[in-house]
């Protein structure tokens, strides 16, 4: 079995396509962060301040309940976790997933979709969700991002 995990988050199914994409392209096994309540589209729209999203990501203690967990995160090495940037970091999901597991001694790599910004303050708001990681530097990508470009960008960093 593999030692490498994506983890993902995809409110509409972008940040889905560059996982799969991803997992392919370093051999990993793949997992879908799944709201317990799943989000409307209502509850995405983040020119609404009363939106669900604009709520969860106004509250730095927010934390979605997810509706399943990864019963064997112990076999993983590394794992790529990946979420549509919001508000300039991940959506706070990522940060029930991440409080979820002992990741003491993994290495975390969190990669996102985004429709103009970069990783923003991702790291700093996640750094407390998963103490005793190494939470490396993370990367935004284009929905269209190639099999050989999310392999360099492992490779690159000796993953």
């Amino acid at each position: 079995m593999s030692r490498k995990l994506v983890a993902y988050f995809s409110a509409s199914g972008v940040t889905a396509k560059v996982a799969e994409k991803l997992a392919e392209a370093v051999g990993a096994d793949i997992f879908s962060i799944e709201p317990d309540i799943p989000y409307t589209t209502a509850d995405l729209d983040w020119e609404n301040k009363k939106s669900r999203s604009s709520i969860e990501m106004a509250d730095p203690n927010s934390r979605p309940a997810i509706a399943n967990k990864r019963g064997d995160m112990d076999k993983y090495d590394t794992i790529f976790v990946g979420f549509p940037i919001w508000w300039y970091v991940a959506p706070t999901i990522i940060n029930t997933f991440l409080e979820s597991y002992d990741l003491t001694g993994k290495t975390i790599i969190p990669f996102a979709t985004s429709g103009g910004s970069g990783m923003g303050k991702t790291n700093e708001k996640l750094l407390p969700s998963c103490p005793g990681a190494n939470l490396l530097t993370g990367k935004v990508f284009h929905p269209n991002v190639t099999y050989t470009e999310l392999s360099q960008w492992a490779n690159a960093l000796c993953i």
